[in-house]
């Protein structure tokens, strides 16, 4: 480590040094579980001919319009806040930040991982106060949106598929963790049959999901339709019309809500 990083060190580790911190990183592990179950239950009520937004927008309007779901917004909100800075303090330092092994010699992917899984939950943590203040929107149409725009360019064609292509990749990752049970290592127990089968079901089932959003984003881009390229939503949408797609919607939404409950998991005994 070196001089001029020292105070970056010291600064980051005074900061995640309190009990207050962790249990507001570990209550965004749980926001994310309570999303992923309102998610897991809209994909499973898509299957059955009812509307609604498959994403974490439309979780988050579900929640929004439950007795007292301004105020669990807020609280997802601060926790996935918090999480998020806790992947910030993870990047610095090149380990988990309760570990505080001193080394910071981790390979620059996972760093990388880290501000991208930050970079992830503090938007959620955004879109969850605009749900709470009233002002949330339908994220598939804000993608769409966006992407129309882009495909109007070359550069703007050309980015949509590397982000494509990154999320076929992020999704590729998630199914490669769950069945070879990688998950294990971001948790401090080893075993137990029901982590196991919310964690492969999980994982398994959310990077299906993922890189079928990816691959939708490349072939929008290629075709030119704007609509297709809006997340997760047309996604599992998209898989509802194949053949058999009740059924696959189903299963996909029960792994999508096993990731919520291995979220829990996480809540609880996730390494920090």
């Amino acid at each position: 480590m070196s001089k001029s990083a020292s105070p970056v060190h010291g600064a980051v580790d005074r900061a995640t040094d309190s009990d207050a911190f962790q249990y507001a990183a570990r209550a965004g592990f749980a926001a994310s579980g309570v999303l992923h179950l309102l998610l897991g239950y809209i994909v499973v009520r898509l299957a059955f001919g009812t509307g609604g937004n498959a994403d974490q927008s439309g979780a988050l309007a579900a929640l929004a319009a439950q007795t007292g779901g301004q105020i669990m917004l807020w609280v997802a909100a601060l926790g996935l806040f918090a999480l998020g800075l806790w992947h910030v303090a993870e990047a610095i330092l090149g380990s988990k930040p309760s570990e505080r092994s001193g080394n910071d010699d981790s390979p620059a992917w996972k760093r990388a991982k880290s501000i991208g899984l930050a970079i992830a939950n503090i938007a959620i943590a955004f879109s969850a106060l605009r749900f709470a203040t009233g002002s949330g929107q339908s994220s598939g149409q804000q993608n769409a949106g966006l992407s129309a725009q882009l495909m109007q360019s070359g550069w703007g064609k050309a980015l949509l598929i590397v982000i494509g292509l990154a999320v076929l990749g992020v999704g590729g990752y998630h199914v490669y963790k769950g069945v070879s049970k990688r998950f294990f290592k971001d948790l401090r127990v080893s075993g137990g049959t029901a982590v196991t089968v919310v964690g492969v079901a999980g994982y398994t089932a959310k990077g299906l999901v993922l890189a079928g959003a990816g691959i939708l984003v490349v072939v929008a881009t290629l075709q030119a339709d704007p609509a297709k390229a809006s997340g997760l939503d047309a996604a599992v949408k998209t898989l509802g019309e194949a053949p058999f797609g009740k059924f696959l919607l189903v299963l996909a939404g029960l792994g999508i809500a096993a990731f919520g409950a291995y979220s829990f998991v996480r809540s609880r005994y996730g390494r920090l």
